[in-house]
């Protein structure tokens, strides 16, 4: 069985153009314009490869952030590209029989499955599909953290040789890298691996980590981190409710509140939001040791802030009063 790294390259229609507005057969995030792929084989050597330029369809006006991103032009496509139906004939053909897909992330196997449908064609067998960066994370730091192409190859101390935004030469870079991981461990281990990206934990969680859990349904920011805060302020040995001090923000949507247990003491607390596509907010929720690294963070963060104590109502507007005037000559 061998693999197929693949990568694509689309175009996205302008906000507010009059191709934004256009009603088409099935909704897609992008009309693909370029196919990169790479066969590794079972025993992990780069082999040949494919790529293809595809005339758009219904996106005709190249939108130019993608332009200036990938290189691609308009007259090259008109040019050199050939019809997406064609296209997945010449790519399938190439595939052969008995394939794994392998992408770097999750959009691109989701958008390919997306032009199928919308050209009416079979989309069955790209199903065979895993996402290289969760083998790459499970091989490596065991985070789950969606790494860029660029860093995982530093990782590998893999040097780039192809141009970077280019189908195929991602697509390269992608199999160098698949090709220094157990893959057939990899596809095995595969759904505990998604498990916990979907879970929400982004990064590698730091040291003294002793409870970790997901939420989900919050209307705003405000109800989820008094969530946290009340009813779902646990602690990780007795389940007891703890009493929160202070929220502090940190890059990423991420909050940090150091929690007190009446019998166990302190935990601090770090919560990151996402938003879901149902409108409501996630919470991935990490609890540490007080004397844990994240503690000694959220104590200098502390030590940093001004002494007024958190409100949990809404402010009051201070009054401001004339200043008093000094006559001229006093």
């Amino acid at each position: 069985m061998d693999y197929i790294v693949l990568d694509m390259e689309w175009n996205q229609p302008w906000p507010g153009s009059p191709s934004s507005k256009k009603v088409l057969p099935v909704p897609i995030r992008g009309e693909i314009l370029q196919i990169g792929a790479v066969r590794v084989t079972e025993d992990r050597q780069v082999a040949d490869e494919f790529q293809v330029l595809i005339k758009p369809k219904y996106y005709r006006r190249l939108n130019r952030r993608v332009s200036k991103l990938t290189g691609i032009k308009e007259a090259q496509l008109r040019e050199e590209g050939i019809a997406f139906p064609q296209a997945m004939e010449q790519f399938r053909q190439w595939c052969g029989e008995d394939v794994i897909f392998l992408t770097w992330g999750f959009d691109d196997i989701n958008i390919l499955r997306e032009n199928l449908q919308l050209h009416g064609l079979d989309d069955s067998w790209v199903c065979n599909w895993y996402n290289a960066q969760m083998i790459f994370n499970a091989q490596t730091d065991g985070s789950t953290a969606q790494k860029s192409l660029k860093t995982a190859m530093e990782i590998f101390n893999i040097e780039a040789s192809r141009p970077a935004h280019d189908a195929l030469g991602d697509a390269y870079h992608t199999a160098l890298i698949c090709a220094r991981l157990d893959l057939s461990r990899g596809t095995q281990e595969y759904s505990q691996a998604l498990e916990s990206h979907v879970n929400g934990f982004h990064g590698a969680q730091l040291p003294g980590c002793v409870g970790r859990k997901v939420f989900y349904g919050y209307a705003d920011k405000h109800s989820a981190l008094s969530a946290m805060a009340g009813e779902e302020n646990s602690c990780p040995v007795c389940g007891r409710q703890m009493l929160g001090s202070r929220w502090f923000s940190q890059p990423g949507r991420r909050y940090m509140d150091l929690a007190t247990c009446a019998d166990h003491g302190k935990f601090l607390i770090r919560v990151r939001l996402s938003d879901q596509p149902d409108g409501t907010i996630r919470v991935s929720r990490l609890t540490y040791e007080a004397a844990s690294e994240a503690a000694e963070v959220y104590a200098r963060r502390a030590e940093r802030a001004d002494p007024e104590v958190k409100r949990t109502g809404p402010r009051r507007r201070r009054s401001r009063l004339p200043r008093k005037q000094t006559p001229t000559g006093e």
